[in-house]
This record gives structure tokens, C-alpha cells and sequence, in this order.
């Protein structure tokens, strides 16, 4: 088993937390995009209450560890790995409840390139303790605006995660699938289950717009969140967001191993 001293070590050395490679110029921008109802950090979010940009920097102090002083404008942000160990061990609890009443599960990841291995370790768990993954609206086509226009993707499934990849293309030559945080995959996926008339999820697990869009509906939603997804940290608090864990959600994949084995030694799926 990795200890929680072994597991807090390596998220510094990593930079998973502590200092981060987001910066705070790129958490201020979000936080100021946020407050103005961007729908590009928003991401499927309509939050209840208003959120100025002084009110998102106290947030994500309290949430994050970053600094709480708004007249702190550059340098490199910074996550509380003490806050960090706290979301796992929480994200853990939560994998270890759904694997106890077998619940329905539905993963999806914006940031494919660097924590499918994550997401796709959970599932193969989930799985085998007897939790339907669920993979629906294979292939759908999901229609995403972006700073050139908008761009169609397909919704594909790669060890039961779901993630966007270009129509026409296959995973080879690194091409492990779209960097995007748009809500509409996991909108497409839920229409999918309702079309199907299979189980809902009642727990989705991912990123960006698949738990911020998951939770708008009224799901069950857990995952991952950098200091400059502000969205997830405001589900969370407005009570929407059952859970986001404070981490750097773009360091190389295999920097997310350890923490695979912790949540999974923690939920008492390890196989």
C-alpha cells in the first residue's frame, strides 16, 4: 500500500500540488471569465448565487490553497496537498460506496491524453466489484464551438471512458482523443441512456464539463479539478458537485499512477 506520507511526497515532487505549473495570471483570467458567465469555464454550470471575482479567489483559497490575497497577481499558483489527500480520500469513499450497492457508473475525461489511465484503472475496478460501466451513445456525433468555428466530434469509448476524438480518426500516432470542456458529451451520453432506456448513472465520474454538466442535471458527480477550473469548486460549494479534488489535471500520465493505487487501496478495490 502507498502511504499517505509516500503519496504526499510524490505529489510534490510531481507538481500535482504545492507549487503547480498553472500560473496565477491563467487561475486570475479564469476566475474573472467565470464571474462574467463564460461558458468556457462555466462549463455546463449555471450557478445559483453570484460570484465575483474577489468571492472565486476566497473559494479557491479555502478549496484550493491558493493564495487568498486578490493584490497576489503573477507567479506560479499553488495547490494544498494537505486539501488534496483530503479529496482523494473522500473521492475513494464515495468509488467505495458505489461499488457496495453495485451502483451504475459513466466515466468521462476532457483531458484524455493525460488521465484516461486514471479514469480507465477506476473503471476496470468498478467493473469487477460488480458496478455496471456504462457506454452509451457510441459513436454519436457532439458538435463543440470553438475559437475556430464549430468542430464535430464522435463520442468514443476507450476502456469503458468516455472521451471525443475527430470522426475518422483511431487511437495510433498519439492521438488519444480531444482536450475539451464542454458539457454537451456528457448531455449526449445521458440522452443516450434515456434513449436506450437503460440505467441512469448514479454516479458520474470525470472532468471539466462531465461533472459540471452531470451535476447541473441532478447527478451524482465526482472528479478531478486544476486551480483554474473554477466551475467544479462552485458546483461543489452551491451543493451541486458532490466532489472535485483540488490536483494538476495536466502533468504526464503516469504521474496520476500512484494516486490510482491509492484510491483504489483506500475503497477496498484493489485487484
Amino acid at each position: 500500500m502507498l502511504s499517505t506520507g509516500a503519496l504526499r511526497a510524490h505529489l510534490l515532487e510531481t507538481r500535482l500540488a504545492g507549487e503547480v505549473a498553472t500560473t496565477r495570471e491563467q487561475s486570475l483570467r479564469s476566475y474573472r471569465l467565470f464571474a462574467a458567465g463564460d461558458p468556457r469555464v462555466t462549463l455546463g454550470l449555471d450557478p445559483e448565487w453570484a460570484w465575483a471575482e474577489r468571492d472565486l479567489i476566497a473559494l479557491m483559497a479555502d478549496k484550493c490553497g491558493v493564495s487568498a490575497d486578490p493584490a497576489q497577481v503573477t507567479g506560479p499558483d499553488v495547490i494544498d496537498p494537505e486539501l488534496t489527500l483530503a479529496g482523494l480520500d473522500a473521492f475513494a469513499d464515495r468509488l467505495g460506496e458505489a461499488a457496495g450497492r453495485r451502483a451504475p457508473v459513466l466515466f468521462g475525461t476532457g483531458h484524455p491524453h493525460r488521465l484516461l489511465g486514471f479514469y480507465a484503472d477506476l473503471a476496470d475496478a468498478l467493473s469487477a466489484a460488480g458496478c455496471p460501466v456504462l457506454t452509451p451513445a457510441q459513436g454519436r456525433c457532439v458538435d463543440i464551438t470553438t475559437r475556430f468555428g464549430v468542430r464535430t466530434y464522435n463520442l468514443v469509448y476507450v476502456r469503458r471512458v468516455a472521451l471525443l476524438r475527430e470522426p475518422g480518426t483511431r487511437e495510433h500516432g498519439g492521438n488519444a482523443g480531444a482536450h475539451t470542456h464542454s458539457p454537451l458529451p456528457v448531455r449526449v451520453a445521458l440522452a443516450g441512456v434515456a434513449a436506450a432506456r437503460g440505467p441512469l448513472p448514479e454516479l458520474v465520474v470525470g472532468d471539466h464539463g462531465w461533472v459540471c454538466g452531470a451535476g447541473q442535471l441532478g447527478i451524482d458527480a465526482i472528479g478531478l479539478a486544476d486551480v483554474n477550473d473554477p466551475a467544479l469548486f462552485v458546483g461543489e460549494a452551491e451543493g451541486r458537485v458532490s466532489l472535485a479534488v483540488p490536483v494538476d489535471d495536466a502533468v504526464r500520465s503516469d504521474c496520476y499512477r500512484p494516486l490510482t493505487r491509492y484510491v483504489l487501496n483506500r475503497a477496498c478495490l484493489s485487484q
